[in-house]
C-alpha cells in the first residue's frame, strides 16, 4: 500500500488516482492471499468503492453501490464487508462522520490521524510516531488500559477554501 506519506498529501493534492488506487487493490489481494483472508466479491467491492476517492463512504452509500451491482441490499452485506476491511486494516472508520475510508497508511496496524474536509468529506490519513502522548502518560499514571487512539481533524481543503465555502 502507499507510504503514509504520500498519502497524506495525495488527498487534497492532484496525484495519479488510477495508480494510487490499482496498487491499493493489488495490496490488498497479495495481503489477504498471505494471509489465508477470504476477499470475496462483496468485501472486493467494497474496497474498491472506498478507494474510489479519497472521500468518506457511510454504510448505506456502500448498500447502494453493492444493491447496484447486484451484490446484496441487506444493510448487513455492507456491515459485514466494512468490518472485514477495517479488522485486517484495509480501511478506517472515521468516527465524526460515521463513515469509513480505505487505508492509505499500509495494512499493518498503525496509530494514524485524520483530516476531514468538512464541505467535501476528502479524508487524508497520516501516520503518527507516538499519538497523544500526554493522553498516555495521563492513561498510564490512572491505571486506565488504552486500547485506541482516534485523532481526527476537521477543517477545509485548499479546494474548498478557493471555492469560497
Amino acid at each position: 500500500m502507499p507510504s503514509p506519506t504520500a498519502s497524506a498529501s495525495a488527498a487534497f493534492r492532484p496525484h495519479d488516482h488510477d495508480r494510487c488506487r490499482g496498487q491499493a487493490l493489488t495490496a490488498a489481494r497479495d495481503l489477504c492471499r498471505a494471509r489465508g483472508l477470504r476477499l470475496t466479491p462483496a468485501r472486493a467491492f467494497a474496497l474498491e468503492a472506498l478507494l474510489e476517492s479519497h472521500r468518506a463512504m457511510t454504510a448505506y452509500e456502500l448498500l447502494d453501490r453493492l444493491r447496484g451491482a447486484g451484490l446484496g441490499g441487506q444493510p448487513p452485506v455492507a456491515y459485514r464487508a466494512l468490518e472485514f476491511l477495517v479488522e485486517h486494516g484495509f480501511a478506517h472508520r472515521i468516527e465524526r462522520l460515521g463513515a469509513y475510508v480505505a487505508c492509505t497508511g499500509g495494512a499493518d496496524r498503525h496509530p494514524a490521524a485524520f483530516m476531514i474536509c468538512r464541505a467535501c468529506r476528502a479524508v487524508a490519513e497520516t501516520a503518527l510516531a507516538a499519538p497523544a502522548p500526554e493522553l498516555v502518560r495521563q492513561a498510564t499514571a490512572s491505571g486506565f488500559s488504552l486500547e485506541r487512539i482516534v485523532i481526527e481533524a476537521e477543517g477545509l481543503c485548499a479546494d474548498c477554501r478557493a471555492a469560497g465555502v
